[in-house]
C-alpha cells in the first residue's frame, strides 16, 4: 500500500496505523489527524475500496474532518477516522469486528470509535468486546447512546433551515423543493423532517429500491442518481459520499444552496470558490453534520443528557452563521472561513 506522506490528502497527521489479521480477514486502517483538543474521536467506515490506496485517502480525509469538525463543534475532542477494506461481497464477521476492537484497543485511547457508512448499533457491541474506546453503544437506560445517525440528521436538517432563511429569507420549508442525494440512514432522518415541515422532495440513491421506497415515505420523487446533481430545487442536500462537488458537476447546478450531511463534499478546495462565484451558498459538511458526534461526545464523556444534545445540535446553526457573516465580511468563500476557524481550533493556523 502507498504510504500516506506522499498523498496530496496528508495534512501532518500524527499518526496513521495498519491493521491486518489474516485469520479473519480484517484490513483496516486507523488515521489520527490530531489530539491537540483530547483523544482523537470518529467513526469507522465499512466500505469496499477498488484500489487500496483510496482507502487511506479516505482515512486521511475523513480524520481531518473530524478534527474540524470536533473543534467547530467545541467539543474536547481531536479527530480521527477507522476504515475497514470491505471485499466485494461486503463479508463482516463477529471476529473481523472483534480484531478491529482489539486495534483499536492497542492505541490505548488515542482513538475513539463509533458508527459510520456501513457500522452499525450491533457493530459497535462487538468491537466493545475488545476495546473501552468505543461509543454509539446502546443507551441501557441513559438518555444519551446508541445509533448517531438521527442526531446527524436533526442537525443537517437545522442547517438546511438556516441557510433557507440566510439565502432565500424563508422561515420555513413548507413549499420548497429539496434535491436529496442520498437514502441512507442520515438522508432518511432529514427527508421525514423536512417533508414533516412541508417540503417537496427529490431522491437519489446509487441503489434505486432505496431512494424509491424513502420517495414513498415521503411523498417524494425517486430520480436516477446519475441525474440528481443537475436537477432544478431550492437546495441540493448531499447525504451520501464525498468529493461530489467537483469543477464539472459544480457548473451544472441548478440551486441556491448546499446543505447536506455528506462527508468531505468539496473534491478540492478549490470547489468552494467555485461555488462561491457561482453565488451558492454553501454550509460546510463538517459544521452542519455535527450532530451525531456531538451525541457520541456526550455519551462518551458521560457529562450531560438528551436535553443538552439537542442544544449542543442547535447550536450547528450559530456557527453556519458566524461563517456566512464572514464570508460576506471577508469575500472568502464558507468553506476556506470555517478552514480557518478550526485550524485556529486545533493549534494549526
Amino acid at each position: 500500500m502507498t504510504t500516506p506522506w506522499g498523498l496530496a490528502d496528508f495534512d501532518a497527521h500524527e499518526d496513521v496505523h495498519f491493521f491486518a489479521d489474516e485469520k479473519c480477514g480484517l484490513k483496516a486502517i486507523i488515521a489520527i489527524h490530531s489530539t491537540h483538543l483530547g483523544p482523537a474521536a470518529g467513526g469507522c467506515r465499512f466500505w469496499h475500496y477498488a484500489k487500496d490506496e483510496e482507502a487511506l485517502v479516505d482515512a486521511l480525509r475523513l480524520s481531518r474532518g473530524m478534527s474540524y469538525k470536533n473543534a467547530m463543534a467545541g467539543l474536547p475532542l481531536g479527530g480521527g477516522k477507522g476504515v475497514i477494506l470491505a471485499d466485494e461481497e461486503r463479508h463482516k464477521t463477529p471476529d473481523m469486528l472483534h480484531a478491529f476492537g482489539k486495534a483499536v484497543e492497542q492505541l490505548g485511547g488515542r482513538y475513539i470509535t463509533a458508527e459510520d457508512v456501513g457500522m452499525s448499533v450491533p457493530d459497535m457491541i462487538e468491537v466493545a468486546r475488545a476495546t473501552r474506546f468505543v461509543a454509539g453503544l446502546p443507551a441501557e437506560g441513559k438518555d444519551v447512546g446508541g445509533d448517531p445517525g438521527p442526531h446527524t440528521s436533526l442537525g443537517v436538517f437545522l442547517g438546511i433551515k438556516a441557510a433557507v432563511k440566510h439565502a432565500l429569507g424563508k422561515d420555513s420549508l413548507s413549499g420548497l423543493h429539496i434535491a436529496l442525494q442520498g437514502a441512507g440512514s442520515v438522508a432518511t432522518g432529514v427527508a421525514l423532517h423536512a417533508c414533516a415541515e412541508g417540503a417537496r422532495l427529490s431522491i437519489a440513491d446509487v441503489d434505486q429500491a432505496k431512494a424509491e421506497k424513502l420517495a414513498d415515505a415521503t411523498g417524494g420523487e425517486p430520480v436516477p442518481a446519475d441525474e440528481i446533481l443537475g436537477v432544478e430545487a431550492d437546495v441540493l442536500s448531499p447525504c451520501a459520499l464525498g468529493a461530489i462537488l467537483n469543477q464539472e458537476t459544480i457548473a451544472g447546478l441548478k440551486v441556491p444552496v448546499v446543505a447536506g450531511g455528506a462527508n468531505n463534499q468539496l473534491a478540492t478546495p478549490q470547489d468552494g470558490e467555485r461555488l462561491h462565484a457561482r453565488g451558492i451558498l454553501y454550509a460546510p459538511d463538517y459544521v452542519i453534520n455535527a450532530g451525531g458526534i456531538i451525541n457520541v461526545c456526550t455519551e462518551y464523556l458521560d457529562d450531560g443528557d438528551a436535553t443538552l444534545v439537542r442544544q449542543r445540535i442547535e447550536g450547528i446553526t450559530a456557527r453556519l452563521e458566524q461563517i456566512w457573516d464572514e464570508s460576506k465580511a471577508s469575500g472568502r468563500d464558507p468553506a476556506a472561513v470555517a478552514d480557518a476557524m478550526a485550524q485556529k481550533l486545533i493549534g494549526r493556523a
